[in-house]
């Protein structure tokens, strides 16, 4: 799959945003979708995606992610770039997550109290799906 022409779309009702490629760094601010304002900032480096002010997913070095969705139980997401990359997003405080990657489970984690869960993917030109599972034991 290649890199988005813009850098934030809607297809279906899924978000797709990032552009690993850039050398420069480029933004959009105030997108609405759904009565909610994302923010996003890409480039080779770095790719955010804000919600409402507030830290959605973070990859360092930069990525492209295609389809985005949020449940309340349950993110998804496919990802690419061009080098290994941190994830951080910002999810509920204090609560258990599984890590599926192209539907294996490669960890569990517990978010930090301020919601934070990090965790490291191999990206390249190939999609890698995630999905991130809240926990209930």
């Amino acid at each position: 799959m290649a890199v988005i022409d813009e850098i934030i779309i809607v297809s279906n009702g899924k978000l797709s945003f990032g552009d690993y490629e850039s050398e420069e760094k480029r933004k959009v601010s105030d997108f609405e979708l759904d009565g909610n304002l994302y923010n996003v900032k890409t480039h080779k480096l770095l790719t955010r995606l804000e919600k409402n002010n507030g830290l959605l997913l973070e990859t360092v070095p930069g990525s492209t992610v295609h389809n985005l969705e949020v449940f309340d139980d349950m993110i998804e997401f496919s990802i690419e770039g061009y080098e290994d990359s941190q994830i951080t997003m910002e999810l509920e405080g204090g609560t258990d997550y599984k890590i599926y990657v192209n539907n294996l489970q490669v960890g569990l984690t517990t978010s930090s109290k301020s919601g934070k869960v990090s965790f490291s993917l191999e990206l390249g030109s190939e999609l890698k799906k995630v999905r991130i599972v809240k926990f209930q034991t």
